[in-house]
């Protein structure tokens, strides 16, 4: 049959002997892979074996070397732990020759460690002693003489800045006409205008004066309600009774008004905001009110500013000391309640929760407790400033004459005084005294209760008073000649 194939078609054994041939081809270049893999699998273990060996031999080297920096290491610390028992026995040896040496030293001497310590101090203290004094001595004359310059400075700084431009109305008030016409207008028909205006206001008008009509009364909120009125009158142009008693009893129900305005200006002039509308009311009241003559606030500008200059030179509290001069005499206008200013003040003050170091500056500013702040101490300047500088001050002379007597009655009263003289309009007080009947341990003694007796009979002063007491004792001796 495959003969038969074969000649049949012939090219069937040729294909079959090149498959054969390739077939063999394939089994060589098989051959030949399996050996170059085994090649480079026996070459690759050759390497690793090589690397491996190399880094079994570095791990050795430097096992080497750790065990020999340890035999070191211990070589050191065997070494260090010689050279701390010799060290602890020399400082032992010196600590014995030490106490050896101190022992025959205070033998020699006759005196104890203690005591040559206390002798070689005072020495040394003894012969400093002097140029520390002088050194002290020189620097307090240094700060002394610096201190007062620049108090100086500053006092007539804040004084300076004190100065403000307010006109208090003590007992007058001027309203400025447009013509002369409208005075005839105001007094009206048989002066019936004028008498109407006086009895509803309970003022003096005054029409006297060229182109202007003054107003007089002690009462500074009738004066205020008048001028008002009287302006508003005068721009209305309706000048007749019923008109008058309907504007004056208007202007009366805004009193309240005027007076909240009042005490914004009066705060805005000193730079304080967001006060409370009640203490602004009552600040507004100061307006019509009088300190021994002194309007309450021009005394509160004047006294503010001046503080607030002393607070910046002196570093202190600005805030804490504006407040405290703004409020220092609220108390003054606290209605249907008794007790002196102050605490009536510090109340207030209290119930509209103000910070502790304001009232406090409030409580201490007559010296009624101790100064505790720098800031206390500012305000009670200020005050002493606005309210005792010539001129800031008056009373009538009846009134004047009377305080001095009483001054001067309260001093002579006293056991052992012989004379006794209110100067400076009853701020300074010079007492002399009979020097047999009163010792000088004793004038101390006399001078306390001097000061008790006015602070009894005068709770409010303008500004303090200076006791001195003088005791002398002299001896004449005559020669015959």
């Amino acid at each position: 049959m495959k003969p038969l194939l074969s000649r049949l078609f012939p090219f069937l054994d040729s294909g079959k002997k090149e498959q054969e041939a390739l077939i063999e081809k394939a089994h060589l270049r098989a051959k030949e892979l399996v050996v170059k893999a085994k090649e480079e699998a026996l070459q690759i273990e050759l390497e690793a074996e090589k690397t491996s060996r190399k880094k079994k031999q570095d791990l050795l080297s430097k096992e080497a070397n750790l065990e020999a920096r340890e035999q070191q290491v211990e070589i050191q610390l065997k070494r260090i732990n010689t050279d701390r028992v010799s060290l602890d026995k020399e400082r032992e040896s010196i600590r014995l020759r030490k106490e050896e040496l101190l022992k025959k030293l205070e033998e020699i001497s006759k005196l104890s460690q203690k005591d040559a310590r206390e002798m070689v101090l005072n020495a040394w203290e003894d012969k400093l002693k002097g140029e520390i004094s002088k050194k002290i001595r020189a620097a307090e004359e240094e700060v002394r003489a610096k201190a007062d310059e620049k108090a100086r400075e500053i006092l007539v700084d804040a004084i300076r800045f004190g100065a403000v431009d307010y006109t208090p109305e003590y007992t007058l008030s001027s309203i400025s006409l447009p013509s002369d016409d409208y005075k005839g207008r105001i007094i009206g028909k048989e002066g019936r205008n004028i008498r109407a205006f006086e009895l509803a206001t309970g003022v003096d008008v005054d029409l006297e004066g060229e182109g202007e009509i003054r107003i007089s009364s002690f009462d500074a909120v009738r004066r205020e309600v008048a001028k008002v009125a009287l302006e508003r009158l005068i721009k209305d142009g309706r000048i007749q009774p019923p008109r008058i008693e309907e504007i004056v009893k208007k202007v009366q129900q805004e009193t309240d008004k005027l007076m909240v305005q009042a005490g914004e200006d009066l705060c805005h002039r000193v730079g304080v905001y967001n006060l409370q509308h009640d203490l602004v009311k009552m600040l507004g009241r100061f307006k019509y009110r009088f300190s021994y003559g002194q309007n309450m606030i021009l005394h509160t500008l004047e006294e503010t500013r001046i503080g607030v200059a002393l607070a910046h030179e002196l570093k202190a509290d600005v805030n804490t000391v504006k407040l405290g001069c703004l409020l220092h005499d609220i108390g003054k206008v606290v209605v249907d309640e008794e007790g002196s200013h102050v605490q009536l003040g510090v109340d207030l003050l209290r119930k509209y929760r103000l910070p502790e170091a304001v009232i406090h500056t409030v409580e201490a500013h007559h010296e009624d407790i101790p100064f505790e702040s720098v800031e206390a101490v500012i305000v009670y300047i200020a005050d002493a400033i606005s309210g005792g500088r010539p001129g800031a001050r008056h009373e009538d002379l009846e009134e004047y004459i009377k305080r001095i007597k009483t001054i001067e009655e309260t001093a002579m009263s006293m056991p052992g005084v012989s004379q006794v003289y209110a100067l400076q309009a009853g701020r300074e007080l010079r007492v002399i005294v009979k020097p047999d009947q009163v010792g000088d341990g004793d004038t101390e003694v006399m001078g306390q209760k001097i000061k008790e007796e006015l602070e009894k009979k005068f709770p409010t002063f303008p500004g303090q008073i200076t006791i001195t007491i003088i005791r002398e004792t002299r001896t004449t001796t005559t020669t015959h000649g």
